[in-house]
């Protein structure tokens, strides 16, 4: 995945779905997500922290380095031999394009993705609200990422006694 994937973790949204968990059904949908909002909350890059957890699920310790390192290697290669071989590689008017036409194509992957996760996730009015206030929160404010995730987790803790109650 390290290697066919541009833009970061999100990014890596739909080939997780199709490889991780429809493909080899090495996960389940909510397992993905689980390790993705625990990838977020933890230090580093939220598509590594989410190889190494599923790379643990499925073989322990040797599983979490080796998916670790296939997400990372590719990467690490590319840019050293671009690095290598050009040295304003960003300031050349084609990379440039290309690099334009892939931002474009790895927008609507997450879109796509976000829509499949939102779909399947936000089950009743209060997730709906709180999914699109934790956009605005996060589009419109300076808030850290870990905060806004773990402020989501607690609502939607709390749900668990609202909803006993029939209120939601």
């Amino acid at each position: 995945m390290g290697l066919f994937t541009f833009g970061g973790g999100y990014a890596m949204l739909p080939m997780i779905q199709k490889e991780v968990i429809e493909k080899y059904q090495w996960a389940s949908e909510d397992e993905v997500m689980d390790y993705y909002a625990i990838g977020q909350c933890t230090p580093g890059i939220v598509a590594v922290n989410t190889a190494t957890f599923i790379g643990y699920k499925v073989a322990k310790v040797p599983g979490a380095i080796v998916s670790t390192l296939g997400v990372i290697s590719p990467s690490l290669i590319i840019i050293s031999l671009i690095a290598s071989v050009l040295t304003n590689f960003s300031e050349i008017e084609t990379v440039q394009h290309i690099l334009s036409g892939i931002k474009i194509a790895v927008t609507f992957l997450m879109i796509v993705s976000i829509s499949k996760i939102a779909k399947n996730n936000i089950n009743n009015l209060f997730g709906f609200v709180v999914a699109i206030m934790a956009f605005f929160v996060a589009f419109l404010t300076d808030i850290s990422m870990v905060i806004l995730v773990i402020i989501c987790g607690i609502l939607g803790y709390l749900t668990l006694f609202v909803e006993k109650d029939g209120d939601i």
